[in-house]
Formats: structure tokens, C-alpha cells, sequence
């Protein structure tokens, strides 16, 4: 935990270097504006300082940092600043990698809890060096996203910046005709495939996931065979990849089973299903070792054969079996399942800690398939050896409490096994 603390410290202290700004050049330009760095190098000392005492380490931290801060003679603003950064430092990063980051209702609550911009630069800035300091392996080019999605979107909120439904909706789809044309596709060339999407899709894909859909299927609406597409990570790092095709029940347990066989760790899934019954699935997908493939090889492979595996619909393969870390052999992680209903009640969170292994995923999936669970995201997050992946599913089985206690008891013996 200290060399932690210290690694944390030191992120920190780089955003303030003007000759390591191209590193987080956001980050950077935060720090130049931000008055009384002290602040959050105060912030990160004490975030974790409590760890292994037993109880909420924010909690007890919070009670040093104030003490500490009181007996240093810092102002009362500062004070309650540290004392909150040490209270909230793990809000943003569960907000971004565990909620839907196109829902208003997150995002209000999320600024509400905030308050103010200069509390939102803070602990973006707090997140991010915390982030970079757990582990090389946590830190990628999506989690950035998501994180820098949060601040943009709390800072506009923040400012008065309060858009409808309705607004969202229309700026969105005015934002992807634009870019549709930069292809020569006309206005109306999107209107078959639009008519069969309703409003959860157009606010759970940003602009430039539904020009690309569009480009790519306005003109194979009702297509008989599957369609797959793949390209280079808006996010700079990893694929995007889009799968079209008849609604099938076992669909997400044969595209996780894929990705597991070529070595691939899904980041994040988006799942939708039209007016018309197809299955209209976006998935964001990393390699876990960090390695630089040939992605044009790579796309041409993913494009082709997840296709025809999808067109056969042959029996599901068993998870797949690798070999499991030396740390978590020896240190397991003892599977957890929650379910709680989310903010509106339409449907329900289902949160897994496990520890992660090859084919995790796979067994969450053919769980859902077992007992009638339909998914309609899902977000998956890895600490290291530890997996805390959150999943947004409705079905009949999930209000029977006896059904529902048999699904959470199937999970985990699939997670243990």
C-alpha cells in the first residue's frame, strides 16, 4: 500500500512537469489551471492510508486526512477538499466502469454527489494517477475513455448544460447524418435501419458508433446472413466490433466463447435487439498482453470467422481452460454475486467479483442462457488478478426469489470450478 501511495503521489506530481505534458495532455493542462497542488498530493497520500485496518478504509483515511490537514493550519475549503478526495476517491472510477455513462440519470447523480468543477477536476486527476498506480496492467486506453467521457459530460452538466431525451436523441442522429456524408450516403439512406431502432439505442451509442452502423447497414437491414465488422478502437487502443444478426438465445455465450479462443478480454458490451428481432451487439474488445498484433490480419480473421460461426450455429464450446495466475492459485479470490434493481426499476444489476481466469465470461454467459436472463449490457472491469464485472439483465426468472436464489447459487459454483 505505501509503494502504492507513493506511485500515486508521483503520477500526480507529473501532471505538474510542463516537459511530460504530451503524456496525459488533459491531465496536464487540468494541473497548470488548478490552484494549491498541495491539495491533491495531500489527497493521495492519505486515499489509501487506512487499508488493512479493518472497515471502509475511505472512512478511517477520511479521519486522519482531517486531523492532519487541521493540525497543518490548511484553510477550511482545502481541508474539506482533501477530506472529501479521500472520502469519494473510488466514485469515479465505479461511475465510469460500472454504469451506463449515456443514461441522464447516472450522469445527474453523479454531479450532484460532485457539486462543483473544481471537486470534478480533482478527483478526475486523483482517479487517473490512482489508476496508473495499482498495476501496468489495469491502466488502458478504454478505461481513459470512459474516465475522460465522465468528466467531460459531469463538467457540461455542471455548467448548466441539461439536455432532454428528446435533445440528446435529435443532436446525436444530426451529429451521425453529418458524418454519413463525409461518405456520399444520402440523408434518407438511414431511414430503413432508423425505423427499426427506438430511442434506449440512439442514447446508449455516441454519434460516431451509429454513423458507423449506419454506413454499414443501411442497405443490409433485413440481411439473411450474419454480419461482422471490426476496426481499430476509437479509443486508440484495442477493436470495436459489430455484430448483426437474428436474435439468437445463446448469442453472447458464442461471441464471449470466441473472443476467449483467440486470446481476446471484452472490455465492454453493448446489447440491443430491434423492432424487427436482430441482434444489433457492439463489443469493445482489448488484448490482455498488450502486444502489438497486425490488426488488419487480425480484422479480416475476427470479420470472417465469427461469422460463419454464427451462421452454423454449431453446439457451444466448454469455457475454455487456461492456465490460471501463480497469485491467484494461491491467493483466490472467493466468487461473489449480487442482484439489486437498478435506479428505475426496469431492470436489474448483477455484479460478479471473481477471480480472473480464461473463460470467465463464457460461464456468466451460458449461466444467463440456463436460466432464461436476457443481457442488455455489460461492463467488464479487471484489477489485476480480479475481475468486477457489472451486467444489466431482466427476465421472468430474476422475480422469483427461489429462482434467483438458484441462479446466484449456479453462478458461483461455475465461477469456482
Amino acid at each position: 500500500v505505501d509503494e502504492h501511495i507513493l506511485k500515486v503521489v508521483r503520477n500526480l506530481r507529473r501532471f505538474a512537469v510542463p516537459e511530460l505534458a504530451h503524456e496525459f495532455p488533459l491531465c496536464s493542462r487540468l494541473m497548470s489551471e488548478f490552484d494549491r497542488h498541495e491539495v491533491l498530493y495531500l489527497a493521495g497520500l492519505f486515499h489509501d492510508i487506512a487499508k488493512g485496518r479493518g472497515g471502509d478504509h475511505s472512512l478511517l483515511g477520511k479521519a486522519d486526512a482531517r486531523r492532519f490537514c487541521r493540525e497543518h493550519g490548511l484553510s477550511a475549503e482545502d481541508v474539506e477538499l482533501v477530506v472529501w478526495l479521500v472520502e469519494s476517491h473510488l466514485m469515479m472510477s465505479a461511475t465510469a466502469q460500472k454504469q451506463d455513462l449515456t443514461d441522464p440519470e447516472v450522469i445527474d447523480a453523479f454531479a450532484a454527489r460532485v457539486g462543483n468543477e473544481r471537486r470534478l477536476i480533482s478527483l478526475y486527476l486523483l482517479t487517473v494517477a490512482d489508476i496508473r498506480g495499482t498495476s501496468p496492467k489495469v491502466w488502458n486506453a478504454w478505461k481513459a475513455k470512459l474516465l475522460e467521457d465522465l468528466f467531460r459530460i459531469t463538467r457540461r452538466r455542471l455548467g448548466g448544460d441539461a439536455h432532454s431525451l428528446e435533445s440528446s436523441m435529435q443532436q446525436r442522429q444530426d451529429a451521425a447524418k453529418a458524418k454519413l456524408l463525409l461518405y456520399a450516403i444520402k440523408e434518407d439512406a438511414s431511414e430503413k435501419l432508423w425505423s427499426q431502432l427506438d430511442t434506449a439505442y440512439f442514447l446508449r451509442h455516441d454519434a460516431d458508433e451509429i454513423a458507423w452502423h449506419t454506413r454499414l447497414l443501411n442497405y443490409r437491414a433485413e440481411a439473411a446472413e450474419p454480419v461482422v465488422k471490426a476496426r481499430l478502437s476509437p479509443a486508440g487502443e484495442g477493436l470495436q466490433v459489430m455484430i448483426y444478426v437474428r436474435d439468437q438465445k445463446d448469442l453472447f455465450a458464442r461471441i464471449c466463447s470466441f473472443f476467449e479462443r483467440i486470446g481476446y478480454s471484452i472490455a465492454e458490451a453493448k446489447i440491443y435487439t430491434t423492432r424487427h428481432g436482430y441482434a444489433l451487439d457492439s463489443f469493445q474488445i482489448m488484448d490482455p498482453g498488450n502486444k502489438q498484433p497486425h490488426y488488419r490480419d487480425l480484422i479480416g480473421y475476427i470479420e470472417y470467422e465469427l461469422a460463419q460461426r454464427l451462421a452454423t450455429q454449431a453446439p457451444l464450446e466448454p469455457p475454455a481452460q487456461g492456465r490460471v495466475s501463480r497469485l491467484l492459485k494461491h491467493f483466490p479470490i472467493t466468487p461473489e454475486v449480487t442482484i439489486t434493481p437498478d435506479e428505475r426499476g426496469q431492470f436489474k444489476v448483477l455484479s460478479v467479483i471473481a477471480g480472473d481466469r480464461p473463460g470467465l465470461l463464457s460461464r456468466v454467459a451460458r449461466c444467463l442462457v440456463e436460466f432464461h436472463v436476457n443481457l442488455n449490457t455489460a461492463k467488464i472491469n479487471t484489477l489485476g488478478d480480479r475481475a468486477e464485472d457489472v451486467f444489466l439483465v431482466n427476465g421472468d426468472a430474476l422475480n422469483d426469489p427461489k429462482a434467483v436464489v438458484r441462479f446466484e447459487s449456479e453462478l458461483i459454483r461455475q465461477l469456482q470450478n
